[in-house]
């Protein structure tokens, strides 16, 4: 039996590099399959039900789906070096980038990708599904193939009303993690966390490879284009989180902009879900349940009400958080609390959970 991990995804996809670069930091043999139509039809869905890449696949031959779950995987069999810091408030800190860059970063992601670059995907995206047709047939199945993720722009929050803000929002985000990575290699130190792995699928796939997001992150953000570069070739097992729990004040700014801009819609929706819950017992969870608004602000300060998708899973992805900070007592629960209330995020890290979900099959279902 080889002992090669495979990995079923493709490069222009925003998870696949999440586990592609964490792959490459644990220094994990493995080979990338191009996750192609006949991928999808053929393994994909029989062997995890969902058509969505990446997907792992284990010399043991177990099929691994969603990124947080195949890292986990990964980590209980390559536990050293831990890309789980420890300690209190690096700890809580790295998981909420994660939830961050997952869930919060779609938003400039993709306007950037469909509404910037979507010439140029239709051919990537072609070539993806059907390698063996010519560059026109290509672009045509790539227009097809396109068009769903085109269209979920409205229901990530992006129209017209919202696209000045959100690349103010984005764009002041590179600037903040400029000054950043221009000190440090990683988030919390010399050594990638959770963190760096869940921000690097957005800033990897769309935002650096995309070529006019591309263009703009190196041209205002060379810093935050070398720390990509850093983290898609990383040095195997290599560095250290910062010594003493520290976090450092350069992410101050980003975390103020996680906590204003993220969490004021995920509280809004965690009691939403809950209240779906109560009224819909045992019937199965949708994706989304709703809309609700949202704000962000433009260049010039004027805050913009946009209306989003109330999406179910980002409570598991809160729950990830929150796993870690909840339990925390004493002068750990004082230190975290602390450099939240520096950042305005102490009294939006205060959830009230009425049902806890779980992935089961790929699917979320209520626990209990």
């Amino acid at each position: 039996m080889t002992e090669t991990y495979q990995l079923l995804g493709a490069e222009i996809s925003y998870f696949t590099g999440k586990v592609r670069s964490y792959l490459r930091y644990k220094d994990i043999p493995y080979e990338e399959v191009n996750a192609d139509r006949d991928v999808y039809l053929n393994v994909i869905l029989p062997r995890t039900g969902v058509a969505m890449m990446p997907v792992l696949i284990s010399p043991d031959d177990i099929a691994v789906q969603d990124t947080s779950d195949i890292i986990d995987f990964l980590e209980e069999r390559f536990p050293e070096p831990s890309i789980y810091p420890s300690t209190p408030r690096q700890g809580t800190i790295a998981r909420l980038f994660e939830l961050y860059g997952d869930e919060w970063m779609k938003i400039p992601a993709m306007h950037y990708r469909w509404n910037h670059n979507a010439e140029a995907m239709y051919l990537e995206f072609g070539k993806v599904s059907q390698p063996d047709l010519s560059e026109a047939e290509q672009i045509e199945v790539g227009k097809q193939t396109c068009k769903p993720f085109e269209g979920s722009l409205p229901i990530l929050g992006v129209t017209p009303a919202t696209e000045k803000a959100v690349e103010a929002s984005y764009e002041q985000l590179l600037r903040d993690l400029d000054v950043h990575f221009a000190v440090h290699g990683y988030l919390l130190g010399s050594r990638p966390s959770i963190g760096d792995f869940g921000m690097i699928g957005p800033l990897y796939a769309h935002q650096y490879r995309d070529p006019a997001s591309g263009e703009i992150m190196k041209r205002i953000a060379p810093n935050v284009a070398r720390w990509v570069e850093r983290m898609m070739d990383p040095e195997p097992k290599a560095g250290d989180f910062l010594p003493g729990d520290e976090v450092p004040e350069t992410l101050h700014p980003v975390l103020r902009r996680i906590f204003e801009e993220q969490f004021p819609p995920l509280h809004h929706m965690i009691s939403s879900f809950a209240d779906w819950i109560d009224e819909n017992p045992g019937t199965d969870i949708p994706r989304a349940i709703g809309k609700q608004s949202f704000v962000l602000k433009e260049a010039d300060g004027t805050p913009v009400t946009g209306e989003r998708g109330m999406f179910t899973f980002e409570q598991w992805m809160l729950q990830r958080v929150l796993n870690f900070y909840q339990p925390l007592r004493g002068d750990d629960r004082q230190s975290v609390d602390t450099l939240l209330d520096e950042v305005g995020g102490k009294d939006a890290m205060q959830f009230d959970l009425r049902h806890r979900v779980a992935r089961v099959k790929n699917q979320l279902v209520v626990e209990g």
